[in-house]
């Protein structure tokens, strides 16, 4: 199964007699956390459960670790297993951020060492505009045993660890930003405005078309360009979230050594001898 399916496809596997999914609706607005759940309690695609990025695919925010802690991966493991998530289990993902959420709990998936799942490629909006069927009917899953192995190949790193590579050579940072915040001409979420000393600006939503659709590998390629002949990349944004499109479209690029800043520049600027940059 591809990083990214479509909504044609999803739509006819659906309708199978048996079939081995598990669907889940991760929408989410930073600005108003109620508003996924309840949207998804409106309409959602048939059969699918909903994942809270806040008490779901984060943990309590503490004194370092940024705006969106990862969870316990262990206590996560049980809650994936709840939804119906074993070994074999195919997963397909859908936010209405342009795969922005999805990607967080794709990237977390591939960390934990299960390699079966997918983005829909336009999420539930483009699942709408095809006139499929939506429901309000919440689904109860077999439960399943999901085992935890954590993968080498879908690593994250810590401040520290950042903070080593800082000026190395082989190693680049990316910061998913808007350009405004990484500039530090403004920052309307964060304490402190600016960005990771020697970090290069790739907004996650270059990623995606014109139509709010993935773009091809060949295209990411050509938007990744400079950086793809780096040993290593780091990719980090606001608090872990948007960081992990660019995750995603860099492995499509063909690029192999990528990681997560998982505590990202909200993480970052809670390490008072950091140093920070601002143009």
């Amino acid at each position: 199964m591809d990083d990214i399916v479509k909504v044609e496809w999803l739509q006819k596997e659906l309708k199978k007699s048996e079939h081995n999914y598990v669907i889940i609706d991760v929408r989410f607005q930073l600005a108003n956390p109620e508003a996924g759940k309840q949207v998804y309690k409106e309409a959602h695609i048939p059969e699918a459960v909903y994942i809270d990025l806040e008490n779901d695919l984060s943990s309590a925010v503490r004194e370092h670790g940024g705006r969106h802690p990862l969870p316990d991966l262990n206590e996560f493991a049980e809650k994936l297993g709840r939804i119906g998530i074993g070994k074999d289990t195919n997963v397909i993902v859908y936010d209405d951020q342009g795969g922005m959420v999805a990607s967080r709990l794709w990237w977390l998936l591939k960390h934990l060492g299960h390699s079966n799942v997918a983005i829909l490629d336009g999420g539930f909006s483009k699942w709408v505009s095809k006139g499929y069927e939506v429901t309000k009917n919440i689904p109860v899953n077999t439960s399943k045993t999901f085992l935890v192995q954590i993968s080498d190949e879908w690593a994250y790193v810590n401040a520290n660890q950042v903070k080593e590579r800082l000026n190395h050579p082989d190693t680049v940072l990316i910061d998913s930003r808007e350009s405004n915040r990484y500039f530090g001409w403004e920052e309307p979420i964060d304490t402190i405005a600016g960005h990771i000393p020697g970090a290069v600006n790739y907004f996650w939503k270059n990623v995606l078309n014109e139509n709010g659709l993935w773009k091809d590998n060949e295209e990411l390629k050509e938007n990744f360009s400079e950086v793809l002949h780096s040993k290593e990349i780091i990719v980090y944004c606001g608090s872990g979230v948007s960081a992990c499109p660019n995750v995603l479209a860099l492995k499509k690029a063909g690029y192999s050594n990528v990681k997560l800043y998982a505590g990202s520049w909200s993480d970052w600027i809670t390490h008072e001898d950091f140093p920070i940059a601002r143009k």
